[in-house]
């Protein structure tokens, strides 16, 4: 999910420990979400069309699932990328763009595409069982943050012996945290929450500022978000994700689009844009100081994109 893969502090987050908690709050609803999915497929079986816009309510406009205060990822001002992405979406489709806004938090796919309410969720990691996912279209990690001349420059996974005895912030309850049990990094740890208020709270900037203060020596964040507030940070800030564990869980994750299981030829639709589209996509992200990965862990940059 917050924003994490998804539904870590971004909701932020699949397959992986990021989202268990919001799945658990929706098994009680799983059969009627499955009974509502299966409905819709009959339903296109049944007209006998083949093409999306039969699975849509209204086929003329994007109609996108959101939270309205969780920047980098969406806002109700239009200010996150995923606000910027489906506007690129639109744009390509031919359509015009409608939110249905809820927190990312316990029952936001329950209240909002399973409800029929919007048609797509921007950022779902690959591997998440609650809606069917599109094929990606980035690929990230959660990052170490730290201010730069304070000792860390080069340290680039959670064993090296510099992080020793540091003040290191972590979203609790997101899989850092076992990288960080596994190398004995949790007895002199900060824990910030996973689950909050996103009008009114962000554990992102909380952990930035007390970075910032000297409170923390680094902090571990999910990567987009540690690229956009690294972005606004004073004293500069180095953001290195973490690609190089070899105790714990890996830490990189392909984020996809989710969608209702009834719907395929939408999902395929969205296949074909995000294919067509993935250079301007990779711009924007990076735009937006997104840490974006290839399948080997090499970054992708702005040149890179340009060539």
């Amino acid at each position: 999910m917050p924003t994490h893969p998804q539904f870590d502090e971004k909701r932020s987050m699949p397959s992986s420990a990021d989202g268990k908690w919001l799945r658990v709050s929706l098994w009680v609803s799983a059969a009627a979400i499955a009974g509502t999915f299966l409905c819709g497929k009959l339903l296109a079986q049944a007209v006998g069309r083949s093409d999306w816009s039969i699975e849509l309510v209204d086929p003329k406009v994007l109609r996108v699932c959101a939270d309205p205060h969780n920047m980098p990822f969406s806002t109700d001002r239009g200010e996150g990328f995923e606000n910027k992405l489906a506007e690129l979406l639109a744009d390509k489709l031919g359509k015009g763009l409608s939110y249905s806004w809820y927190p990312q938090a316990t029952g936001f796919v329950r209240n909002t595409l399973a409800a029929h309410k919007c048609d797509v969720i921007m950022g779902i990691p690959q591997g998440d069982d609650l809606v069917q996912v599109t094929n990606p279209y980035y690929r990230t990690a959660y990052a170490l943050v730290f201010k730069q001349g304070h000792g860390l420059e080069g340290v680039d996974t959670l064993g090296d012996p510099r992080l020793k005895n540091k003040h290191i912030g972590i979203v609790a309850g997101t899989p850092p945290g076992n990288n960080m049990v596994a190398n004995g990094l949790m007895a002199n740890a900060k824990p910030y929450p996973l689950v909050i208020d996103t009008r009114v709270d962000s554990s992102a900037e909380a952990m930035m500022h007390d970075l910032a203060s000297g409170e923390i020596d680094a902090g571990i964040l999910w990567g987009p978000m540690a690229g956009y507030y690294a972005r606004q940070a004073t004293p500069a800030v180095t953001v290195v994700p973490l690609v190089k564990e070899t105790t714990g869980p890996r830490l990189a994750y392909r984020i996809a689009m989710g969608v209702r299981y009834a719907d395929q030829e939408w999902k395929r639709e969205l296949n074909r844009t995000i294919r067509e589209s993935q250079p301007a996509i990779n711009k924007l992200l990076l735009s937006f100081g997104v840490p974006l990965l290839d399948d080997d862990d090499r970054a992708i940059t702005e040149d890179s994109v340009a060539k």
